[in-house]
């Protein structure tokens, strides 16, 4: 059973699912699914074509699959996808896809997003990450599995930013910035490595020493990144692989000192 207050406008062709809450003045658009068991609070907006996993938490003043900001959208159709058991906290906003984006925007799991995060047309969002307050994440930026963006946090438009990252508050980020990292700053800059998200993840110390080794040859050697990188791909170790693999696509460069 639903519990939908009086006052939230549920528009015809919405598809909810089962134990759902729903809170006053929330507007729900015809094209929105909602997933079991997920609780929306009051004086929210869905709309769009927006689908929403199982057992989401989306806090009030959220708006939520509202038009890109993008000059060149026009109309289009695009889509916002959100995972499960994610909380999205106050006035957080989140756009759908554009066209020259590949028309999604397509957010994971198990995330939380604090109040007044942006995230915009075209992003790409793995699972178990934390975006504290005011974080903003351009079009096109791509994040993958457990990175921590700090509060008042910017990061440009098409950056990717790997696996388990932490970033610290307020940094400026400009660039790519590769699995394991620790980046800091405006601008950014790699300051080490994330060690106490290694420490929880990896599997045993050797893994760690192995990534350690790997980010002092690539970053603090003063050898070419590119060759190092080629160098490192054949490695064994699967972390360090990914390290390499990284470094070899960037597209827009990797902020650390070269010596």
């Amino acid at each position: 059973m639903n519990n939908i207050h009086k006052t939230a406008i549920i528009e015809e062709g919405a598809i909810l699912g089962d134990n759902i809450t729903i809170g006053a003045y929330t507007i729900i658009g015809k094209d929105v699914k909602i997933g079991d068991g997920t609780r929306i609070d009051s004086h929210t907006v869905i709309a769009g074509k927006t689908t929403i996993g199982k057992d989401n938490h989306i806090y009030s003043h959220a708006a939520i699959g509202t038009d890109p900001q993008d000059l060149k959208f026009n109309g289009e159709e695009v889509e916002l996808i959100i995972g499960d058991n994610n909380k999205i906290r106050e006035f957080t906003l989140f756009n759908p896809g554009t066209e020259g984006g590949g028309s999604i925007t397509r957010i994971g799991s198990n995330n939380l997003f604090m109040g007044y995060v942006h995230v915009a047309h075209d992003v790409i969002i793995g699972d178990n990450c934390v975006f504290a307050n005011c974080a903003t994440l351009a079009g096109h930026v791509e994040i993958d599995d457990y990175v921590v963006v700090g509060g008042l946090t910017p990061i440009h438009q098409f950056c990717k930013i790997g696996t388990q990252v932490m970033i610290g508050g307020g940094s400026v980020v400009t660039q790519d910035i590769p699995p394991y990292c620790l980046a800091e700053g405006n601008k950014a800059v790699l300051r080490g490595l994330n060690l106490n998200g290694l420490r929880r993840r990896f599997d045993n110390r050797e893994d760690i020493n192995a990534v350690k080794t790997a980010y002092k040859a690539l970053f603090e050697s003063g050898n070419p990144l590119a060759d190092t990188a080629k160098e490192l791909h054949e490695n064994e170790n699967k972390y360090v692989k990914n390290l390499a693999s990284f470094c070899l696509e960037t597209k827009r460069g990797i902020p650390y000192n070269r010596k």
